[in-house]
């Protein structure tokens, strides 16, 4: 077994033990997507099927938006979405974690695995700041 491969069963054993606390909190996971975009249609393909059927997406259930038509700034974000899809873990109206971009089905569990484990001590900081998987 390969060293990515453990890692990623650490994070989902991890995310397993909190995903209780984290649905009481009202996490939820938006995702902004573009018609035409074809690494959102990858993502359909390869992801969405299956989501709502996980521990992640009973979690975090998604939410679509569509930049294409429009789509409302949410409050909360830490900064604008320009790139799609883009996938924003968001919980009592505040981001905790984005994924920018869609690579693959293991990246994209992998990402959102260490975003929901992380949940939990975002939630409790005091400085105010989003943690994000990408820099500000």
């Amino acid at each position: 077994m390969n060293a990515t491969a453990n890692v990623m069963r650490a994070l989902l054993v991890a995310s397993a033990l909190l995903l209780p606390a984290m649905a009481a909190r009202g996490a939820e996971l938006l995702m902004f997507e573009r018609a035409g975009c074809v690494w959102c249609e990858r993502w359909d393909r390869e992801v969405a099927p299956g989501y709502d059927k996980t521990a992640e997406g009973r979690a975090a259930p998604l939410r679509r938006i569509d930049l294409g038509k429009g789509g409302a700034p949410e409050p909360g974000l830490a900064k604008p979405v320009r790139y799609t899809p883009t996938f924003v873990l968001v919980s009592e109206g505040r981001e905790i974690g984005r994924i920018t971009g869609y690579l693959s089905n293991d990246t994209f569990w992998g990402l959102l695995g260490k975003m929901l484990a992380d949940i939990e001590k975002t939630i409790e900081r005091t400085s105010g700041l989003s943690a994000t998987m990408e820099k500000q």
